[in-house]
């Protein structure tokens, strides 16, 4: 048995979904998409990543034909039909609406899909006992004068180089970008935290995806009463960091360890970054870092 997907009105299995080689997505990167994930079967924040997916839509001026309420009410159909086997494999997945420009000119019919992909990843397990590799690359952000970081975008060249750098250097380090100021920017998928003194300090959105994981690390500091400063990041404060930080859809907190080979304070997970994984994990019902050690690969 394999997961059912939504492609173009009609469910597939997601193996045999076929997407043509004349699809503006597939020639010139005309596509957009937005990705959320699952905690025991139920959506997390599906609303704020479709507002932020229609944002994106609007932004390319791609139509999907379809309002956001429809494409929420499908995204749940998907999430419906694919619940029994999503309990036999004792699995969690991430859910990808994706909309392309289509076949020739624009103005004609979109592309759209909604995609199941399982969560595991074991990978990133042994980060939580011993932190993540970050290695910075020399590969930067997008400018927001060519492309506006708020977009979110397959046109990722940039993050496979920045991910080849880091991979060079260690094959399972993850790559941070800077942007051309050479300020902090982001990771492949994922936003960045320092901690100095207790506080939370977050790159500024100009040169970064406003993610969803993101706002929950913000809620939560504020619920738990950790100040938190959006600001400008230097590598010199990544390398003298009390603890550091990435956040993303499928793994929400993952504690780093290491940056350009330096140490990031005394303990990994640090203190702040217990205290965030801990209220996620409580606010959805589950022990985040027990399920990501016990993912299928």
């Amino acid at each position: 048995m394999e997961y059912q997907i939504w492609l173009n009105g009609e469910f597939v299995e997601r193996d045999k979904a076929q997407v043509s080689l004349l699809d503006r997505g597939f020639r010139l990167g005309d596509v957009v998409f937005d990705t959320s994930r699952t905690f025991d079967g139920k959506v997390f924040r599906l609303r704020d990543h479709l507002e932020r997916f229609y944002r994106s839509l609007k932004y390319v001026r791609i139509d999907p034909h379809m309002s956001i309420d429809e494409m929420e009410a499908k995204t749940l159909e998907v999430v419906a039909k694919n619940e029994d086997l999503r309990r036999q494999r004792h699995d969690d997945y991430m859910i990808t609406q994706i909309v392309s420009g289509g076949i020739g000119t624009r103005g004609g019919d979109p592309t759209i899909a909604i995609v199941i992909d399982p969560l595991g990843s074991p990978r990133w397990a042994p980060a939580y006992e011993n932190g993540a590799n970050i290695v910075i690359s020399k590969t930067r952000s997008y400018s927001s004068q060519s492309l506006d970081p708020k977009v979110k975008h397959y046109s990722r060249l940039n993050f496979v180089l920045a991910e080849l750098e880091a991979t060079d250097f260690d094959p399972n380090a993850i790559p941070l970008l800077l942007d051309l100021e050479g300020n902090v920017s982001e990771s492949v998928g994922a936003n960045f935290f320092i901690v100095r003194a207790g506080k939370l300090i977050v790159p500024r959105t100009e040169s970064t995806l406003q993610g969803v994981s993101r706002l929950t690390i913000v809620e939560i500091a504020e619920s738990l009463g950790i100040p938190v400063e959006e600001g400008t990041i230097q590598p010199y404060d990544v390398y003298t960091a009390d603890e550091a930080l990435l956040c993303s859809t499928p793994y929400c907190i993952l504690p780093v360890g290491h940056v350009d080979g330096r140490q990031i304070g005394s303990e990994v997970p640090g203190p702040v970054t217990n205290q965030l994984l801990a209220a996620w994990s409580e606010m959805v019902g589950m022990d985040i870092v027990d399920q990501i050690s016990r993912l299928p690969s």
